[in-house]
């Protein structure tokens, strides 16, 4: 194994094990200790390939929004799809990411109330490519409405209602369980079904 793979795996490693101890403790709760034992690594390497426990957090959260941005943004630009094809793909690739990423929603939102200062760093990131997301989308939704082929309604509001949809069953899965029997012990059955719900609660949304 080459120097550089071998840098590439520890890397890996740390950013794996840092993300589980950040999902479940929190910023302030995790310890940069228990992040080295979790990736097999002395506490003095994992500082010298992140330095600080907040270079860490930054590198993490830019990793999941660039995925989120990747796969939304790809779809409203992708010229051979139909706005119906864009807006199904935009809710699927979202709530895939989503179903990977369960307990991220809940530890973002805990961060937002408690930590001011880690939610500038969240906002930083998505201002970078958000409002050209939400143009891109206004005017595919403006063509379509124009035509007659859906409401006239307004982007933001439609990213929020995707967003939701995509994020509360896994934001409250422990209550939905126990109040609905256990409605997602079956993964990949839940996020089939999800799929097809939020893209049809949104297609009702939009019919003109």
């Amino acid at each position: 194994m080459t120097q550089d793979k071998r840098n590439q795996d520890t890397e890996a490693a740390i950013l794996f094990a840092a993300e589980r101890e950040f999902l479940t403790k929190g910023f302030a709760g995790a310890r940069t200790t228990s992040i080295a034992e979790a990736a097999g690594v002395t506490h003095a390497m994992l500082h010298y390939y992140f330095r600080t426990k907040e270079k860490l957090f930054d590198r993490i959260i830019g990793e999941k929004v660039a995925l989120v941005k990747e796969a939304i943004q790809q779809s409203i630009c992708d010229a051979e799809m139909t706005f119906e094809e864009k807006i199904r793909t935009i809710i699927e690739r979202h709530l895939e990411f989503v179903s990977a990423n369960p307990d991220l929603p809940r530890f973002l939102v805990g961060e937002v109330f408690c930590s001011p200062d880690r939610t500038a760093v969240l906002l930083d990131k998505i201002k970078v490519y958000a409002p050209a997301m939400v143009e891109a989308l206004q005017k595919e939704i403006d063509e379509e409405a124009a035509k007659g082929r859906c409401r006239k309604v307004d982007a933001k509001m439609l990213i929020i209602d995707i967003t939701s949809l995509n994020i509360f069953a896994y934001m409250a899965y422990p209550l939905i369980n126990a109040v609905l029997g256990n409605c997602m012990e079956n993964a990949d059955e839940f996020l089939c079904q999800r799929k097809k719900e939020n893209f049809d609660t949104i297609m009702r949304k939009l019919k003109p």
